[in-house]
């Protein structure tokens, strides 16, 4: 019997970066009907998101009459990926930092934003076609190696989170990506490559006609046309003069701008501008790419805008420009975690000019490079200090007193990030506090309202950190009634309010910060944390195994997942859960811990033993693992070794089931002083527990208290009544 084919995604080489699928290749896979025609990736088209905002402007008209509600909800992802269609789709949405005009712009989003952008993306689209009872279908997104990293980062997403039975991916690819990469990775993990059909069963033929026909052909394609076909545009292109090319490139960018689509400013408009006649022209649109792409946290592309901007300029003729380009170029690379490329900049500019408000922003950047983003090996929060101070003194001499006072606070603000990391909170509250009172006297109400609410923010941090935790309540609750929307506040005051025993409220918070942003592990996380705090067991599961849906290698999530499993009696599941976290986290003590636990019920004490051992090897002060390797010395009749075992767990974590345990050993020596004395621990710990109650009861009749080992019996007795369990006596 022939074995069936389990259904996959597909890559497709086609052989050349750049190149496109041809007919005869997507004739040879036979795939399921598609979802909308073959997207093209190819970043230079429309820049972030160029395969992402395609899809969503075929999608998503259609979307808004059958599945309205699923649109509302992913507005965040929609928008981001389709600004076009901001018309048609209401941005329900917005924060303070999405609202907030560029000269008021002082906090930007995390490099990981467009992670959680991607899963929900995927979640639209996998429930898009479910709903609209599309399936199985297909999709085709062409030239991934010519993507920006926004969609490179949807489709390692995609082919591991889409089931390839329900949507099948067609994937074209011109030039394999570094194997480490995210989407390496995944290509290499959840896709089966496709033979190529040869040329002439399917390929483009060389393109004829006059020169300049087939170059304005060429430019109509952004000049990303590869291929036999584009090969012969191409020359074209090339036979004719830089002036009738750069005519050629202007006749485009009308054409596009006339379009009136905000998406193609980041990606043709731009290239077209840079090849055209007009520098000024080109200038200006590479600033607009540039600025648009770090408001929206496109950190890949602000670089590239940052680079490009810099080789056309002349910084001497355009200081502002060569410094909007240099500093929100080393911004993005500091959020992309290089931040040695950035210092380096900064120097640069430190070097070229004697102005005082670049030197000032200079030096707060260089010191947050030094308290936040330099490698722990490079992290100098002295140096931070000295470069931080440079930035307050020189905001303190600006002569217009609105500007004094705003640069003012926020360096001071930046300061004190610094004192926190140097631990002298106090200093960092008064600092924090003081910007506050500074900028309600000099501002006007409507006045930078994004920087006054990040502020209070950052005191409800401190004051967490501190243990004032009303005060942290009251600023949390504060910066939420200015800042609905932004999902970070919800998502710290959960967990501040968890600390606190107000689950109830914990879990609202959470669950707001759900709505209004797409998903992120962290998040559900939490919830799953509280939830089995709360004993609702069904719902952490769901939490952790969703946590693990988003990012497998979350390991704190198997660790608890496969924690529940074995408190549920589910070890075969447990099991399976511990042996994925281990694959991605071989050292891990806890899972470690938990195969030794599950081994020790099921009688294999050997696998029990080494388990054990691996893990107090990674972690040798792990208080759970001793506390099992006392066990199974009991187990094995070691009664000596139990009781060393079970003191080191004590000496660790007390605990009252390793005190009981502990006593139940000293019992069955005979040993009824410490065994009574650790039941008498146990119970400090859990007085509600009767059995403990029991077995003291039994150490003290042994000692010849019968008064009070009576006492102790009537209590189990009495406990057992109220909780409707029966007790041994």
């Amino acid at each position: 019997m022939q074995q069936l084919q389990q259904p996959t995604h597909h890559v497709i080489r086609t052989g050349a970066p750049g190149a496109r699928i041809g007919a005869g290749d997507l004739a040879a896979l036979a795939a399921a009907p598609a979802l909308t025609g073959a997207i093209d990736a190819h970043r230079r088209l429309r820049g972030p998101y160029t395969a992402a905002g395609s899809l969503f402007r075929a999608l998503v008209p259609e979307a808004m009459g059958s599945c309205p509600d699923l649109v509302a909800k992913h507005d965040v992802e929609i928008l981001t990926a389709a600004p076009e269609l901001r018309g048609s789709v209401n941005a329900t949405h917005e924060t303070l930092t999405s609202l907030a005009i560029p000269e008021e712009r002082t906090r930007f989003y995390s490099r990981l934003r467009t992670l959680r952008l991607a899963h929900g993306m995927t979640e639209f689209l996998r429930d898009y076609a479910a709903a609209a009872g599309k399936g199985p279908v297909s999709l085709v997104v062409d030239r991934i190696d010519q993507a920006d990293q926004t969609d490179q980062e949807l489709v390692s997403v995609l082919v591991r989170r889409l089931d390839p039975a329900k949507i099948t991916l067609v994937l074209g690819l011109g030039e394999d990506p570094d194997p480490q990469s995210p989407l390496g990775v995944a290509l290499a993990r959840y896709t089966q490559a496709r033979p190529q059909v040869a040329p002439s069963e399917g390929g483009q033929a060389a393109e004829t006609g006059p020169a300049f026909t087939l170059a304005r052909r060429y430019v109509a394609t952004e000049c990303t046309e590869a291929g036999p076909a584009g090969d012969s545009l191409r020359a074209a292109y090339l036979s004719l003069s830089a002036d009738n090319r750069a005519a050629l490139h202007d006749e485009r960018a009308q054409e596009l701008e006339a379009a009136n689509e905000k998406s193609l400013a980041l990606g043709a408009i731009v290239f077209h501008r840079e090849h055209g006649s007009d520098l000024q022209k080109a200038v200006l649109a590479l600033r607009t790419g540039l600025d648009y792409c770090i408001d929206m946290g496109f950190y890949e592309a602000t670089v590239d805008f940052g680079k490009r901007g810099r080789a056309v300029i002349d910084w001497n003729q355009e200081i502002d420009h060569w410094w909007a380009f240099t500093t929100k170029m080393t911004t993005s690379l500091a959020a992309l975690g290089r931040p040695g490329e950035s210092e380096a900049l900064y120097d640069e500019a430190r070097a070229f000019t004697d102005d005082p408000s670049i030197h000032m922003q200079a030096a707060y950047a260089t010191a947050m490079l030094y308290t936040r983003h330099h490698d722990d090996d490079r992290k100098d929060h002295s140096r931070a200090m000295g470069w931080i101070n440079e930035a307050i003194g020189i905001s303190k001499l600006l002569p217009d007193p609105e500007q004094r006072a705003f640069n003012t606070v926020f360096h001071q603000n930046g300061r004190a990030l610094i004192e926190n990391h140097m631990r002298r909170p106090d200093e960092a509250l008064s600092l924090v506090s003081n910007g506050l009172d500074l900028l309600e006297r000099e501002l006007g109400a409507d006045e930078h309202k994004l920087h006054r609410s990040v502020l209070r923010y950052n005191r409800a941090q401190v004051y967490s950190a501190i243990g004032k935790y009303d005060e942290a309540v009251a600023d949390y609750t504060a910066v939420i009634e200015e800042d609905p929307n932004y999902p970070e506040y919800h998502f710290d005051l959960g967990g501040l309010l968890h600390k606190l025993g107000r689950d109830e409220e914990a879990i609202a918070e959470y669950e707001t910060a759900m709505r209004l942003s797409p998903p992120f592990p962290e998040l559900y996380y939490n919830r799953g944390d509280v939830r089995a705090a709360q004993g609702d067991l069904d719902g952490a599961v769901a939490d952790f195994r969703y946590v693990l849906e988003i990012d497998p290698e979350y390991t704190d999530a198997s660790v608890n997942l496969a924690g529940l499993y074995a408190d549920l009696g589910e070890r075969e599941t447990a099991g399976m859960i511990v042996d994925e976290g281990l694959a991605v986290a071989p050292d891990n003590p806890h899972l470690h811990c938990l195969r030794g636990r599950l081994a020790l019920e099921d009688g294999d004490l050997p696998a029990a033993k080494a388990a054990l051992e691996q893990a107090l090897a990674a972690d040798p002060a792990m208080a759970e693992a001793w506390a099992l390797r006392g066990v199974l010395a009991y187990t094995e009749g070691a009664r000596p070794q139990a009781v060393e075992a079970l003191t080191r767990a004590l000496e660790l974590k007390p605990s009252p089931a390793v005190f009981f345990n502990r006593g139940a050993v000293y019992q069955e020596q005979e040993q009824w002083e410490p065994a009574a004395a650790d039941f008498t621990a146990a119970l400090d710990l859990d007085p509600e527990d009767p059995d403990i109650w029991v077995q003291r009861a039994g150490c003290r009749a042994r000692l010849g208290q019968a008064e009070a080992a009576e006492e102790d019996l009537r209590h189990a007795e009495q406990l057992s009544r109220e909780q409707g369990a029966a007790v041994s006596v």
